[in-house]
């Protein structure tokens, strides 16, 4: 199923300047630059779905950062599952 950009990320991808806009061009991958070549998308549909992209990756960035930040002790060493069992 084709994904569609949301309004919100329609508004963001007009207000991208030029530069910003081919940096966001160039991260592109998999099936959203070919649909972008073969016209099936405009240019700024493109954006959108890759401003959201990179919004979800982000956000599932910060959950992964947040976990492995909760498994630091405060020495800064990961704590053992050892550690992890006998506090349960």
């Amino acid at each position: 199923m084709a994904k569609i950009s949301s309004p919100e990320y329609e508004a963001k991808a007009r207000a991208l300047s030029e530069e910003e806009a081919e940096r966001l061009l160039s991260r592109m991958s998999g099936k959203l630059p070919k649909r972008l070549q073969k016209e099936k998308l405009t240019r700024e549909e493109a954006l959108a779905i890759q401003l959201e992209v990179e919004d979800e990756q982000l956000e599932e960035w910060r959950r992964n950062m947040k976990e492995l930040n909760n498994n630091i002790d405060e020495t800064g060493k990961f704590k053992s599952m050892a550690d992890k069992k006998s506090k349960k």
